[in-house]
């Protein structure tokens, strides 16, 4: 089967509030589909009624060909799910944990192969078996619901912000179990707010933003909805002068700045070439760029916006250009 999750107009209501307000979304076999959004977009609603956990209000939704609400116990047998919020019980230890989460998905736990898994990833992650849930660390959890959902092969992997509360050497042990699984044929459908994270691990994007798809599609291809961004050593004012389609230039402490649509790039390195420029350096659009394209409003809100007492609001993070044209307009 070439379609392994499609949903189709899908709506979801919790009362007045609509989550999901005609979402369609489509994930390929063997894949790895990243799945982008703020809180409150919708990313975890969608999740839910995927596992069969919510019931769908509107439209349609399927994984493996099948409805996950009135198939959930067949299909969970084939999908591992790890949550961004990991609760386990408190009197058992993570060991424990994980091998009831095996067993729940028909695995034999006192198989050799499992075992030697279960031990593989527990080295991997540095994650201690013995201890109690009630000792854990929210990262230490995320751990025992990583760990309980790589050490029996799935089919399906739906991992809702797994790599929440861990540290950065466990992200790069994440990054390569994914990868791992991809190779032996998996499907992975990954919810994640780090872009780099997405940008390493995923064939394919969809942003969603109030509970519907606004873009999807590889990430060679969502780049060609971005500019990128070119620059060269320069001391003249004029130096960006008669260079085709440039957009937003600036030259500013000896170097000249600008930005040009995607598929024009090519169309701008003769000129470039004639002039002979030194230091060039050619910024193709990030992931990043791409997502707040969508939401660089809401940023602008919170950069703009004032609290009770009239100061400025925290800003949110900003690119790395956006940073850059800022200190270069001082």
């Amino acid at each position: 089967m070439d379609t392994i999750i499609r949903t189709q107009g899908l709506t979801k209501t919790y009362g007045r509030v609509r989550a999901l307000a005609g979402l369609d979304l489509e994930v390929r076999s063997g894949q790895v589909h990243g799945f982008l959004g703020p809180n409150g977009a919708g990313k975890s609603t969608a999740i839910r009624v995927l596992l069969g956990l919510a019931r769908r209000s509107g439209g349609e939704a399927t994984v493996f060909g099948a409805d996950p609400w009135y198939d959930a116990a067949r299909l969970h047998r084939r999908i591992a799910y790890v949550p961004g919020d990991v609760s386990v019980w408190p009197n058992l230890s993570g060991g424990e944990v994980i091998d009831l989460l095996a067993r729940l998905r028909g695995a034999r736990t006192h198989d050799p192969a499992y075992r030697a898994e279960k031990l593989r990833l527990l080295e991997a992650f540095q994650l201690d078996p013995q201890k109690r849930g009630r000792s854990y660390s929210k990262g230490n959890r995320q751990k025992v619901a990583l760990v309980a959902a790589l050490a029996v092969p799935a089919e399906l992997y739906i991992l809702d912000e797994p790599t929440s509360g861990l540290d950065p050497l466990m992200e790069v042990m994440f990054r390569r179990e994914i990868t791992r699984v991809r190779a032996a044929g998996a499907t992975v459908l990954l919810s994640s707010h780090i872009m780099s994270e997405v940008e390493q691990l995923c064939d394919r994007v969809s942003i969603i933003r109030e509970g519907r798809i606004v873009e999807s599609g590889t990430l060679a291809d969502l780049r060609h909805l971005t500019r990128t961004e070119i620059s060269f050593d320069a001391t003249s004012a004029d130096a960006l002068a008669g260079i085709p389609d440039a957009h937003d230039g600036i030259v500013h402490e000896g170097r000249a700045r600008f930005t040009v649509d995607s598929d024009h790039v090519a169309a701008v390195l003769p000129e470039l070439a004639r002039r002979a420029v030194d230091g060039l350096r050619i910024e193709p659009p990030s992931l990043e760029e791409l997502f707040l394209r969508h939401y660089g409003d809401d940023l602008a809100a919170l950069e703009n916006g004032s609290d009770a007492d009239g100061d400025a609001a925290v800003s949110g993070p900003a690119t790395r250009r956006e940073r850059r044209r800022q200190e270069d307009r001082r």
